[in-house]
């Protein structure tokens, strides 16, 4: 009798227990499915280019489900100014943010100099091994993913030499600051020079230089490339006043920049490549350690045009190239 007792003793006290784990976990889940996210978003300066990318990212945790009072973003612009970076950085990690995003290499950058604890999701850089954020995109080791856009730069090369057949000297003007365009100049003189063309390097350490640069180069080069750099996507209506004046195509890599005065670009939409990283910002809210998230590498684009450039410069576009093209401005009636 008392070995029944204690039986049914120990099974109610199990039942209990069980019932107890069962409320716990009910509790935990139904907290965490209430809980607010928090995000930290940093991005390097103001542009269009970068702006779509934010807008992307915001819109991508919307529809992932991480909006209205499910969500806390805070967004910080360092307007280019590194020490800004390095504050804006931490103050974004001591705020304990889930995770934290940078738009732009130097933000990434200082993000991942910040923290090694908080996950850092990358927003669209274009070389994150060069820029030392990540040693393998398949499997990042460490705190740090996201998105890498890589420039197509092949494909540019043969759209600059379908446009402009008789372009033989090329000009580059880059930030010799940014690691990353470092890399892009590398592989454009690779491909320009196997294609017969002449790559002239005009390196600026700021903007402020980008004015006199500019003046020396129009009277050297017969067109001028610009890589994804955010030193000179932040003066570009300088580069592309000074080119018009003397009737120099500008081929770049963003498609905002053709709508402000490029002729040409193989771009990719950066809008899109902000909802590409908001995704990989998602993985890992959802519970994905950060190295079970590989970088997602995108790596193509479409030809975009302004046809009014094209005009103003006696351009006349290939038809071929005109099917596969987005046309960014249209040409004057």
């Amino acid at each position: 009798m008392k070995n029944k007792r204690l039986i049914w003793t120990l099974v109610f006290l199990a039942i209990l227990t069980l019932g107890s784990i069962g409320t716990d976990l009910f509790k935990k889940e139904h907290q965490n499915a209430n809980r607010v996210v928090k995000v930290g978003i940093l991005q390097f300066v103001t542009h269009e280019a970068l702006d779509q990318i934010e807008k992307g990212v915001e819109d991508g945790l919307k529809e992932a489900g991480y909006k209205g009072d499910k969500v806390q973003i805070t967004l910080l612009n360092a307007e280019g100014d590194q020490s800004k970076i390095q504050t804006m950085s931490k103050q974004l990690v001591n705020d304990k943010n889930d995770v934290v995003i940078g738009i732009a290499t130097p933000a990434a950058q200082g993000l991942a100099a910040a923290t090694k604890d908080i996950p850092v999701i990358m927003g669209a850089i274009s070389d994150p091994v060069g820029a030392k954020l990540v040693k393998n995109l398949k499997h990042p080791e460490g705190n740090v993913t996201g998105t890498s856009n890589q420039v197509p730069i092949k494909q540019t090369v043969e759209l600059v030499k379908s446009l402009t057949p008789n372009a033989k000297t090329i000009g580059i003007l880059y930030a010799s600051s940014e690691d990353n365009s470092k890399s892009q100049v590398e592989s454009f003189k690779k491909y320009a020079e196997k294609d017969g063309l002449n790559v002239v390097e005009y390196a600026v350490p700021s903007t402020n230089e980008i004015n006199t640069t500019m003046s020396v180069m129009t009277g050297k080069v017969d067109a001028i490339w610009t890589p994804q750099d955010n030193t000179i996507a932040s003066a570009f209506s300088t580069v592309v006043s000074q080119a018009n004046q003397a009737k120099i195509p500008v081929y770049t890599t963003v498609d905002t920049m053709v709508k402000e005065g490029g002729l040409a670009s193989v771009a990719q939409s950066q809008y899109e490549l902000g909802k590409a990283t908001a995704r990989s910002a998602v993985k890992v809210l959802k519970g994905k350690k950060v190295k079970d998230v590989p970088v997602d590498v995108i790596d193509d684009g479409t030809p975009t045009l302004n046809l009014k450039v094209a005009q103003d410069l006696n351009i006349t576009i290939p038809e071929n190239v005109l099917k596969q093209s987005d046309i960014a401005v249209k040409a004057d009636k």
